[in-house]
C-alpha cells in the first residue's frame, strides 16, 4: 500500500534490493521468502521482538535522488504481487515525467506530493471508517494480526502487548494480540515460530497469579489446556482488558448479541499512541458500568466525566472530600470515605446552576438548586467554567417535566397520589372503560396492604408505638437530610434501614434506594401503555404466569381475591412483554407479590425492572445464570470464611441445593414473611452483599449441627427449621402463617431467632464484604457457569441424537462444536441473517443453534463425503432446501446431522434415496431445472404423493357434510349417532396421519427427464476425483443408457392411449437445449443416438466446471478424454424405439424437444445401479469422518499458512 513518505537513512541495512531504476528501488526484507540463512533468522527474530513493521510488510519501494544519502520510503507490501502493482504504476506513470526535472529536490517534492494525493484520494473514497481514528502504528499492528492469524477485516484488534508465552518450561518472547473475539499470540525466535489462537468463547477461567515458576503471570484456561503469559509491562491493564473481552464473549453465548462498537464516543483531542478506538470504547464501558452500579442508574446512562471536589454537608456542618460525577441525566457525588455521604441529583430536578463567589476558604464554588428548594454547594473544582458549561449543555437537552405537567401516576409520594380515587367520577370511569389499567383501579393509587388495613381500627399497643417511633425517626431524618431523590445518604440512613423501614414508607424508600423512582419519573405512562399492549396476547410466558398466579403468597389475604391476583397478572404480563428475553421465570411471582403489598402497580413494575435488569442481573432468564453465578460466589465465600464447614458441606452437596432458592426469592420463600421483608429492605439499600452476609450468618449459627450431619436431608432439615423460626417481634401486622413452617415444625420446635439479631450478627461477622470484590468473584464464576451450561447443552444434544444417527458420541460432540462455532462466527463476522434471529433459547438444545445457507455450504464442503468440485455448492444448496423443513432459511443441528448421517452411515438404498430426493422438488427448484436445460416451463404432471391422503380426507369430509345436510329432515337421533361416529373416525384417521411413518421407496415420486439429467451431472462430478474414475464413468454411462430405455418403455406403456394428444401438444411444450450443447457439434449427422446421449451427459458435467488454475484445466481435459472413451465404446442401445427423443448432436438438435412423458421411478434407478459393481462398491464404501473433522478444525491454521505463501505467486515478475 502507499504510505506517507518517510526518511530512510540506511537503505541497505537488513534489506536486499531486487529491482532498481534511476529513481526507485524495490527491496525485500532479508530472510523473507526462500533462503536467508543465519542472517535471515536473526533479522526475523529482531523484527518480532522489536515489533518491526517489516514483519507485516517485507517489501518496500524507496525513492532515491542523485547522490543523496537520504531515501524516502513511499510504498510497502505484504507480498510480491502487491508491491509489483505499485512498481508497475510508478514506471508507467511517473518515471517519464520526473526524468525531465533538472533539480533533484523538485523530483522529491513532486513524488511526495503525488503519493500524498493518492493516499488522500483513497481515504476520501472510504469515509466513516472507525480505524481512521487509530494511530498509524496501531493500524499496522491490526494489519499484522490479520495477516499472521488469517483473520478477516471484520475482526477488530483492541490492543496488543509484548510478553512471554510459556511453552513447556521455555518462555517465548513475542506479541499478544487481544481482538474482540480472539486471544492471539505470535513469536518467531531463531526460526522457531509459535502461533496461538484462542476464541474468547472457549475460555473457562482467567487468573492472575504469581508463583515461583510463573512470576506475575496471567493464566488463560480452556476446556483442554492452560496457557501462561508473563513479563507484561502493565499486567493489571492487560488483565482488566482480558476480563472485559471474556465477559463480552460470555454475553454472546448467553444472548447471541454481537459486540457493537460505540460510535458516539467523543474523539480525543490528539491521536493517542497505540490506543485504538475500541480500547477507548471498552474503557468507557467499564467506567460507565462502575458509575451506574455505584448510583443505581439506568442502563442507558453514560458518564461524561468526573472530578475531585468538596461538598458542604449542612447536617454535619463540614466540607466532605469526594468526587463529582456528571452524566447526561444526573449529577452525583460520592465521598472518599465510604458511607460518609452519597448524593444523586437528577437534572430534571435542577432549577439553577451558578458560580458562587470564590474565596480562600471556599475556592471555585458552584451552587446547584433544585425544584424542591434544596441547595448543594460544591467547591475546590479545578475547571469550574468548563464544568458549569457541561452541566448547562445537559440541562438544555433535559425535557422540562415540572410536577404540574406530569400525570398523577408519575408522582412518587403516596400523599400526592392518594387523591386520585376521589377525583375518579362517573365521567372519568367512562373514559377508562375498556382499559385493563387506569387510575381508577384501587391498586393504581395504593399498595395492597393499605387497601386491607384501611378499615382496621387503630392499634395503640407497644408494637404500634414502636412503629410510630420508627416513622418519627425517618421524618426527622427527612427534615435533616432531605426527602426524595436528592436526599443525602449517609451512615445514619443505613442505621435506620437496618432497624427496619416503617410499613407506610417502605414503598417510597424501596423506589428511592433501587433507582426505580428515576426510571419511573422519566417514563410517564409507559406502564399503562405496556399493559394495554400485553393483555390479551397469548404466549408461553402468559401461560406460565396464569399457572403460578394462585401460588403467589396464597396465605396472604391480599392474594385470596381477584383484586390482588389481577394486579399481579398485569405487572408480570407487562414485564414479560417489555423483556421477552426473560419473559417470566418462577420466583418472579413471589417477589412481585411482595412488591405489590407496599407499592402501586406502576411502582411495583419499575421495582421489578430494577431487580431483573440491574440488581439481580441474569437471575430470571431461562437458565437462571445469575443465581447459579452467585451460588458459586457463595461457595467461594463459604470456603474463605467458614473453611471447616465448607469441606463438610461439599461432601454432602448441600450448598448448591440450599442457596438457589435463598437467592432467587431473597429469602421470601424460606422465611416468615415479616422477617424476610426486612432483608428486602436491606437488599434495596445495600445490594446483593446483604444476601451473602445473611446466608453466611445462617450457616455460621448452625455450624455445629451441620458438622454433625451425615446426609444431605438432615442438613436441609436443620437449615429449614432454623429459617422457619426467624421471627420479627416488632411487626404490627397480624402474623401471616408460613406454610413451610407449618409443614416442618416438629414436636419440639427450635428456639425463635430475632431477625434483627440475625442481621446485626451478619454485619458484625461478615460486614467486610465489598461490592467490588463480589463483582470480581462473579466474573470468575460466570465463565465457569456459562461454560458448564454449554457443556450440559452439548451432552443433552448428543444423548438425543444418539438414537437418530449412527455417529459415535465423540463424533457427535465434535460435530456439535464445529456446528456451534460456525453459528458463533456469524455473531461477529456477519451473515445474511442476524445471529439473534437464529438463536432461540426457548427451543430444545437440539434446535437452538441454526445456520444459514452460506454457513451450511462451508460445513458441507468441509465434512460431506460427496465432493463434486465446482458442483459442490449446488449440491449443498439442494441438501439445505431438503433439510429445511419449516422453510425459514435456517437449518438446526438435528437437521444437519440427519443429512450427514445418511451420507456416512446409510446403506446403499438410503444413500441413493437421499441422492434421488436431492434432484426432486423442493431440493431442486423449478428455476434450477429450467436453467440447466433452458426450458420454457417445469414438468409438473406427477405431483408428490405425500398430501394425497389429506386431500382425500378433505373430499370425504365434504361429501359427508353434504349428505348430512340432505338428510337433515330424517331421523334426528340416528343422524346424531352417525355424526358422532364419523367425527371419531376422522379423529382416528387424523391421528394416524399425524403419526410419523417411515418413508418407503414406493413413496418417492417419479423423476422426469430434466431431473434425471441433473442426477447424471451430479454423479459425473462426484466421481471426478475417485481412484476408479474410468470404471465409474463407464458404469454410470451404461446405467444412464439403460434408464433412458426404461423410461421410454414406461412412456409407451403408460401413455399409449394419449399418443395423439401428446403429439398435438409437442409444439407448445418444446424446449430449447443448453447453449453449450448447441455449440458443440457432433462428428456428423449419422452419429448414433447412444453416442449423442453420452456426449450430452459429458457436456452437462463440463458446463459446471469453472477453470481456476492451469492444474484444474488439465484435470478437466483428462475428464473430457475419459468421456470420449465412454461415448465411443460403452453404449450399445440397439433396442431403442424409433420415436425415442434423445439429446444429441447434429441436425436432430434443432428439432428435438424434451420428452415430458418420460419418467422413471426410484426402484428402477436402484435396480439399474445394482447391475454395476463399481457403483455398488462406491456407495457401499464406508467413509471416515475423522479426517474431515480434523481438516475442518485445522482450517484456520491452513489459512495462516496460505496467507504467508504469496511470495511464490509472481516469481516470473522478478525474472
Amino acid at each position: 500500500m502507499w504510505i506517507q513518505p518517510e526518511e530512510v537513512l540506511l537503505a541497505g541495512a537488513l534489506w536486499v534490493s531486487e529491482r532498481a531504476n534511476p529513481f526507485f528501488i524495490l527491496q525485500r526484507r532479508r530472510g523473507h521468502g526462500r533462503g536467508g540463512g543465519l542472517s535471515g533468522l536473526l533479522v526475523g527474530t529482531l523484527d518480532v521482538v522489536l515489533d518491526s513493521s517489516a514483519r507485516v510488510a517485507p517489501y518496500r519501494i524507496l525513492l532515491q535522488t542523485g547522490d543523496s544519502q537520504i531515501y524516502w520510503n513511499i510504498a510497502c507490501g505484504s507480498s510480491r504481487k502487491e508491491i509489483t502493482v505499485h512498481w508497475d504504476w510508478l514506471e508507467s506513470n511517473l518515471l517519464q515525467t520526473i526524468s525531465i526535472f533538472d533539480n533533484d529536490e523538485d523530483v522529491t517534492t513532486f513524488v511526495k506530493g503525488k503519493i500524498s494525493g493518492i493516499i488522500a484520494e483513497e481515504n476520501r473514497l472510504k469515509p466513516g471508517e472507525e480505524h481512521e481514528e487509530d494511530s498509524g502504528k496501531f493500524r499496522e499492528a491490526e494489519l499484522k494480526m490479520r495477516r499472521l492469524f488469517g483473520m478477516p477485516d471484520e475482526e477488530k484488534l483492541v490492543n496488543y502487548y509484548s510478553c512471554s508465552y510459556w511453552k513447556g518450561r521455555v518462555p517465548r518472547q513475542g506479541w499478544l494480540y487481544l481482538s474482540v473475539n480472539h486471544l492471539c499470540f505470535y513469536s518467531f525466535l531463531l526460526g522457531k515460530e509459535v502461533t496461538l489462537v484462542v476464541p474468547w468463547t472457549e475460555v473457562t477461567q482467567l487468573e492472575k497469579n504469581a508463583t515461583l515458576v510463573f512470576p506475575e503471570s496471567v493464566c488463560v484456561s480452556t476446556r483442554h489446556t492452560e496457557h501462561f503469559f508473563s513479563v507484561f509491562l502493565n499486567i493489571n491493564d492487560t488483565f482488566k482488558l482480558m476480563e472485559q473481552l471474556a465477559n463480552i464473549a460470555m454475553r454472546q453465548l448467553l444472548d447471541n448479541e454481537a459486540f457493537a462498537a460505540d460510535r458516539s464516543l467523543p474523539k480525543p483531542g490528539k491521536t493517542l499512541k497505540n490506543v485504538s478506538a475500541l480500547k477507548r470504547d471498552l474503557d468507557a464501558r467499564a467506567k460507565n458500568e462502575r458509575y451506574r452500579t455505584m448510583f443505581r442508574l439506568t442502563q442507558d446512562e453514560r458518564l461524561d466525566g468526573h472530578t475531585d471536589c468538596t461538598l458542604w454537608t449542612p447536617f454535619a456542618k463540614m466540607h466532605v472530600v469526594g468526587q463529582l460525577f456528571i452524566s447526561n441525566n444526573y449529577i452525583c457525588f460520592s465521598s472518599r470515605e465510604e458511607d460518609l455521604c452519597h448524593l444523586i441529583i437528577p437534572l430534571r430536578e435542577v432549577s439553577i446552576v451558578e458560580k458562587a463567589d470564590s474565596s480562600s476558604v471556599l475556592p471555585c464554588p458552584v451552587s446547584i438548586s433544585t425544584k424542591n428548594k434544596m441547595n448543594f454547594l460544591f467547591a475546590n473544582l479545578k475547571d469550574r467554567d468548563f464544568l458549569v458549561q457541561r452541566i448547562s449543555d445537559f440541562l438544555q437537552r433535559t425535557p422540562d417535566s415540572s410536577w404540574g405537567d406530569s400525570s398523577p401516576l408519575s408522582l412518587i409520594g403516596h400523599s400526592a397520589s392518594s387523591s386520585v380515587p376521589s377525583s375518579s367520577s362517573a365521567g372519568s370511569e367512562s373514559v377508562h372503560k375498556g382499559r385493563h389499567y387506569h387510575p381508577g383501579l384501587p391498586t393504581a393509587s395504593q399498595g395492597l396492604l393499605q387497601l386491607y388495613h384501611r378499615d382496621t381500627p387503630e392499634d395503640l399497643g407497644p408494637k404500634a408505638m414502636k412503629e410510630k417511633m420508627k416513622e418519627e425517626a425517618w421524618n426527622i431524618h427527612f427534615s435533616e437530610f432531605g426527602r426524595g431523590v436528592c436526599m443525602y445518604r449517609t451512615s445514619r440512613t443505613r442505621e435506620l434501614v437496618l432497624n427496619g423501614i416503617p410499613e407506610h414508607l417502605r414503598g417510597e424508600l424501596w423506589l428511592l434506594f433501587s433507582g426505580a423512582q428515576n426510571e419511573m419519573a422519566s417514563h410517564p405512562g409507559y406502564y399503562g401503555d405496556l399493559v394495554e399492549q400485553a393483555m390479551g396476547l397469548c404466549s408461553l410466558a402468559t401461560e406460565e404466569i396464569e399457572r403460578d398466579l394462585h401460588r403467589s403468597m396464597p396465605e396472604h389475604r391480599a392474594f385470596q381475591n381477584e383484586t390482588g391476583i389481577a394486579a399481579l397478572r398485569r405487572v408480570l404480563t407487562a414485564y414479560a412483554h417489555r423483556n421477552p428475553g426473560i419473559g417470566y421465570c418462577q420466583a418472579m411471582n413471589i417477589v412481585t407479590s411482595v412488591l405489590l403489598l407496599y407499592c402501586t402497580e406502576e411502582e411495583a413494575f419499575w421495582l421489578l425492572v430494577a431487580l431483573c435488569e440491574r440488581m439481580l442481573p441474569d437471575y430470571y432468564n431461562t437458565r437462571v445464570v445469575g443465581a447459579l453465578v452467585d451460588q458459586g460466589v457463595f461457595e467461594d465465600l463459604t470456603r474463605a470464611f467458614l473453611p471447616l464447614l465448607y469441606e463438610h458441606m461439599q461432601e454432602l452437596g448441600v450448598i448448591s441445593t440450599i442457596s438457589l432458592s435463598w437467592f432467587l426469592t431473597l429469602f421470601l420463600s424460606v422465611m416468615p414473611f415479616d422477617s424476610a421483608v426486612l432483608l428486602v429492605d436491606c437488599f434495596f439499600y445495600e445490594g446483593i452483599k446483604v444476601t451473602f452476609q445473611v446466608a453466611l450468618a445462617v450457616l455460621h449459627d448452625n455450624m455445629d449441627a451441620l458438622l454433625s450431619c451425615s446426609d444431605e436431608g438432615e442438613a436441609m432439615t436443620i437449615l429449614g427449621r432454623y429459617l422457619d423460626n426467624v421471627v420479627n417481634k416488632q411487626t404490627v401486622a397480624p402474623p401471616i402463617p408460613h406454610l413451610h413452617a407449618l409443614l416442618t415444625s416438629g414436636d419440639d420446635p427450635p428456639p425463635e431467632i430475632d431477625v434483627f439479631d440475625l442481621i446485626k450478627s451478619s454485619y458484625e461477622r461478615f460486614g467486610s464484604l465489598r461490592s467490588d470484590v463480589i463483582e470480581q468473584m462473579r466474573f470468575k464464576q460466570r465463565l465457569k457457569v456459562i461454560q458448564s451450561l454449554e457443556d450440559t447443552a452439548k451432552r443433552s444434544v448428543v444423548r438425543a441424537m444418539m438414537t437418530e444417527s449412527a455417529f459415535s458420541i465423540e463424533e457427535l460432540e465434535e460435530l456439535y462444536c464445529l456446528f456451534k462455532s460456525k453459528h458463533m462466527t456469524s455473531c461477529y463476522w456477519g451473515s445474511s441473517s442476524s445471529a439473534v434471529e437464529r438463536h432461540d433459547p426457548s427451543l430444545p438444545y437440539l434446535e437452538q443453534y441454526r445456520i444459514d445457507p452460506a454457513q451450511f455450504t462451508q460445513l458441507f464442503s468441509a465434512l460431506a463425503p460427496w465432493i463434486c468440485g465446482g458442483h459442490t455448492p449446488t449440491l449443498s444448496a439442494r441438501l439445505f432446501k431438503l433439510l429445511d423443513q419449516n422453510r425459514d432459511g435456517l437449518v438446526n443441528f438435528k437437521e444437519f446431522i440427519t443429512g450427514l448421517s445418511a451420507m456416512y452411515h446409510g446403506d446403499m438404498t438410503d444413500k441413493l434415496k437421499l441422492l434421488y430426493k436431492l434432484h426432486l422438488p423442493p431440493a431442486l427448484c423449478p428455476e434450477e431445472a429450467e436453467s440447466a436445460l433452458e426450458a420454457a416451463h417445469f414438468f409438473t404432471e406427477d405431483e408428490p404423493r405425500e398430501s394425497s391422503f389429506l386431500s382425500d380426507l378433505d373430499n370425504l369430509r365434504q361429501q359427508e357434510v353434504a349428505s348430512g345436510e340432505e338428510g337433515k329432515d330424517g331421523e334426528a337421533d340416528g343422524e346424531e349417532k352417525k355424526e358422532v361416529k364419523d367425527y371419531r373416525y376422522y379423529l382416528r384417521m387424523w391421528a394416524k396421519e399425524k403419526e410419523p411413518k417411515r418413508e418407503t421407496i414406493k413413496d418417492l415420486p417419479r423423476m422426469n427427464q430434466e431431473q434425471f439429467i441433473e442426477v447424471c451431472k451430479t454423479l459425473y462430478n462426484m466421481f471426478s476425483e475417485e481412484p476408479l474414475e474410468q470404471e465409474l464413468y463407464h458404469a454410470i454411462a451404461t446405467v444412464a443408457s439403460l434408464l433412458l430405455r426404461i423410461g421410454e418403455v414406461g412412456k409407451k406403456f403408460n401413455n399409449g392411449a394419449k399418443k395423439a394428444e401428446t403429439t398435438a401438444q409437442a409444439t407448445p411444450t418444446a424446449r430449447a437445449l443448453p447453449v453449450n450443447l448447441q455449440e458443440q457439434e457432433g462428428p456428423g449427422d449419422t452419429a448414433s443416438d447412444e453416442a449423442q446421449m453420452c456426449r450430452a451427459l459429458a457436456d452437462a458435467q463440463l458446463e459446471t466446471a469453472t477453470p481456476q488454475t492451469s492444474d484444474e484445466d488439465a484435470k478437466d481435459d483428462t475428464s473430457a478424454s475419459s468421456y470420449s472413451v465412454v461415448s465411443s465404446s460403452s453404449l450399445q442401445c440397439e433396442d431403442i424405439a424409433d420415436d425415442t427423443v434423445l439429446i444429441g448432436s447434429g441436425e436432430h438438435r434443432r428439432g428435438s424437444v424434451l420428452d415430458v412423458d418420460w419418467s422413471i421411478t426410484f426402484e428402477q434407478v436402484l435396480a439399474s445401479l445394482l447391475t454395476e459393481p463399481p457403483l455398488v462398491d462406491y456407495f457401499e464404501k464406508k467413509r471416515d469422518i475423522h479426517t474431515k473433522m480434523a481438516a475442518c478444525k485445522a482450517q484456520r491454521a491452513v489459512e495462516r499458512q496460505t496467507s504467508s505463501t504469496s511470495d511464490h505467486e509472481l516469481i516470473q515478475h522478478s525474472t
